[in-house]
């Protein structure tokens, strides 16, 4: 499992002009069963995502096809987590570890 923490960079100011093109890299990550979270960043930092069943290899291709990413809108950090505990609701991310 995976935290992807989107952080602003210098070209925040750009943001606006690849939303469209970022939100559709979400919906293509929640749609291929790899996004499992995504949300902002307080107060206005960036933006982080949840993601699992896929290979850090593959996490970072896909990290770097991000618009705001490729645009140098936001750094991209990736931090591997190996769960060792979960709530029953969350569960599947032991089985997936």
């Amino acid at each position: 499992m995976y935290v992807v923490l989107l952080r602003f960079s210098d070209n925040k100011a750009q943001a606006g002009e690849f939303m469209d093109g970022h939100l559709e890299w979400i919906k293509r990550g929640f749609d291929d069963g790899v996004f499992l979270l995504s949300g902002s960043l307080q107060p206005n930092q960036g933006g982080a995502v949840l993601a699992h069943a896929v290979s850090l290899a593959a996490l970072r291709q896909r990290v770097d096809e991000d618009p705001f990413v490729a645009q140098n809108i936001v750094t991209a950090e990736i931090f591997e987590i190996t769960p060792g505990q979960a709530d029953a609701r969350l569960s599947f991310l032991l089985d997936a570890s």
